[in-house]
């Protein structure tokens, strides 16, 4: 049994936002207005962050200085705690690693926002909606699986969403190899963020494949996990250097 993982080298994210936007029309996620922003209701499966905190802290001397940046997806960690708070088993973690979530099981109560201690849980206050110029650009692509809704292309108001390693695209290519009679191969899915990476920064694998390249850099001296201090165990790894 597989078991996904992703890596981001931060010496090599440049911000360009490229996966932010790729995550957005891979998922349909909302455009909130700027009010809701201001409120902090922001729906961002990927987002972008200036590091250090200080975003006018540069590292190195000019002019070779550059600036570090974390991109922070859903970690999909080993023990989420979003999973034990849920009183209704809207979310959960499948047998290879992913936290899935079943918007038909969610009531909002938004514990898992609250648990979740990466800020990486959205929940939509407003029915979700788009000017006609981004309408047309929305993915139809989604999938039903083990009775479960993985993800509507768009996820009605008061349920709770967040990344999903594009688990449609998983389902997409097992199908193919099925169809092909073959058996499916770990290389064949990849997140779009992953694919759209213009700085080649991150990586998506079988992380129990010690030949992937994800596995043999998350064994990387770089290697860090965000807040893993916490026993959350994340599933997203990080690499820089000192």
């Amino acid at each position: 049994m597989t078991n996904w993982s992703m890596v981001v080298d931060l010496d090599k994210c440049v911000a360009c936002q490229g996966c932010s936007i790729a995550c957005r029309f891979e998922n349909n996620t909302p455009v909130v207005s700027p009010e809701e922003a201001a409120l902090g209701r922001s729906i961002l499966w990927n987002d972008v962050l200036p590091m250090p905190i200080n975003p006018t802290e540069d590292i190195g001397e000019y002019p070779h200085s550059r600036r570090r940046y974390l991109t922070r997806p859903c970690m999909h960690c080993e023990n989420p705690p979003c999973v034990k708070v849920c009183p209704v088993q809207a979310t959960y973690r499948d047998e290879e690693g992913i936290v899935r979530q079943n918007y038909d099981r969610c009531i909002g109560c938004r514990f898992c926002t609250v648990a979740c201690p990466y800020g990486v849980r959205y929940f939509n206050w407003e029915t979700p909606s788009w000017s006609p110029e981004m309408a047309r650009h929305l993915s139809p692509e989604r999938v039903v699986g083990q009775g479960s809704l993985e993800g509507p292309a768009v996820r009605p108001k008061g349920v709770v969403e967040k990344c999903t390693f594009c688990i449609h695209r998983l389902q997409k290519a097992r199908a193919r190899a099925e169809s092909e009679e073959r058996e499916f191969r770990a290389e064949e899915y990849t997140p779009a963020c992953v694919q759209t990476c213009t700085a080649k920064a991150r990586f998506f694998g079988d992380m129990d494949d010690v030949t992937a390249t994800a596995s043999i850099l998350a064994s990387s001296p770089r290697a860090f996990r965000v807040l893993e201090d916490v026993g959350t165990h994340p599933k997203v790894i990080y690499l820089q250097e000192g």
